[in-house]
């Protein structure tokens, strides 16, 4: 995946490097097409950061992904079934793509913990925080992802 070449892949890793936890750093990235305001976007996926709070499972920025081609792409109608296959579907190729480029959708995998859950507190965000995790690695992949798919699926 051309990360570098992404212009939300850098939105999204400038959002991380500001703080932003790693959904809010992918979903953030999209605001111009979603529309969202920046404080309504920034607490909608907060509580998917660290895999969903910490919880390390589903990784924050495939969890951003999902939330973006949600707003863009979802279903609205409880009984629209075929829109509901169509965008499982979407979700699953996301999925799909992102852990073909990393192996795992799963945050603990991601950065090597043995351990299921931690503590809520987050880490603080140093230099040394910075070198020893792939997250601003990952959330520009993962919005890099999401890029193409809209570039292959137009709104």
């Amino acid at each position: 995946m051309d990360c570098e070449n992404s212009k939300y892949g850098k939105i999204a890793e400038e959002n991380f490097l500001k703080g932003y936890n790693c959904t809010q750093a992918v979903f953030l990235a999209f605001s111009d097409l979603h529309g969202i305001d920046e404080k309504t976007a920034a607490r909608l996926s907060s509580s998917f950061g660290g895999g969903m709070g910490r919880l390390r499972e589903v990784c924050g920025t495939v969890s951003g992904m999902f939330l973006t081609a949600g707003i863009l792409y979802g279903y609205e109608e409880p009984e629209d079934f075929q829109g509901k296959k169509e965008h499982y579907e979407r979700v699953q190729k996301l999925a799909k793509a992102f852990e073909a480029e990393n192996g795992s959708i799963v945050c603990r995998e991601l950065l090597g913990l043995n351990q299921k859950r931690e503590e809520p507190v987050p880490e603080q965000r140093t230099e040394g925080y910075y070198k020893k995790r792939p997250c601003a690695k990952l959330v520009g992949m993962a919005a890099a992802i999401m890029e193409e798919y809209i570039q292959e699926h137009p709104l």
